[in-house]
C-alpha cells in the first residue's frame, strides 16, 4: 500500500493474503473496489490505521503491503 497518511484511493487487488485475514477484512466491507483512506502510521514500524466504509481498523505493515490501491 502506497498511500500517505489522509490519502485515499480504491483497492484494485488483494493478492497473497492469508485466507482468514482476508476473509475478516471482507467482513469488515474491505474487497476489491472499495474505497479506503490511511488514517495513521504506527511508530517504529507499528500497524496503520485504515478507514473504510467509516470503520477505523488496524492491520500490520506487512498485511498492507498485500493491498494495491490505485490512488485517486
Amino acid at each position: 500500500m502506497k498511500l500517505q497518511p489522509g490519502a485515499a484511493g480504491s483497492i484494485h487487488k488483494i493478492e497473497g493474503m492469508n485466507p482468514i485475514l482476508r476473509r475478516r477484512l471482507a467482513d469488515l466491507g474491505v474487497s476489491e473496489g472499495v474505497s479506503i483512506r490511511l488514517k495513521g502510521k504506527g511508530p517504529f514500524r507499528g500497524p496503520i490505521t485504515l478507514e473504510c466504509n467509516g470503520q477505523l481498523f488496524a492491520i500490520r505493515r506487512k498485511e498492507a503491503s498485500l493491498i494495491e490501491v490505485n490512488v485517486s
